[in-house]
């Protein structure tokens, strides 16, 4: 039977919006777009890498929720609003995930509000950063 939990992060914007944090099937785990709004105090620091710092520790404690962790992401979704701030915010999240390494995409759209400078939303597999993976590089 297949076991489906969601998870609220206490969000205002959750719940106008009607949406969950995190939703997990089974094993697999969808994490909603995450902006760095402290989830207690609600600021958003003015720092993009800040920011992105926050986003991170939001996104670690939805997947600690559900028994997982960062090193289960397999897959990424990166938007920085502006696109001078992406080499400095991939540098950032080129440390959080190295030796994870999903798969990702990196945009750079107009964000709900110009205050935030940059959202992450992640796909993981409960397990897999426990799982022995093969890497395999196809170009030289």
């Amino acid at each position: 039977m297949t076991t489906i939990i969601k998870v609220k992060s206490g969000s205002l914007f959750e719940e106008k919006a009607s949406y969950s944090r995190l939703v997990a099937v089974d094993n697999w785990i969808y994490v909603s777009n995450t902006a760095g709004r402290h989830p207690v105090t609600k600021e958003i620091p003015e720092d993009v890498i800040d920011q992105a710092a926050q986003v991170f520790a939001n996104i670690e404690a939805a997947l600690s929720a559900v028994e997982a962790s960062l090193e289960d992401v397999v897959c990424s979704r990166v938007f920085i609003q502006s696109p001078e701030d992406v080499p400095n915010v991939m540098a950032f999240i080129g440390e959080k995930f190295r030796g994870i390494d999903p798969a990702s995409t990196v945009t750079c759209p107009p964000l709900g509000s110009t205050v935030y400078k940059v959202e992450i939303e992640v796909t993981a597999y409960r397990g897999a950063g426990h799982t022995k993976a093969t890497s395999l590089t196809i170009s030289q």
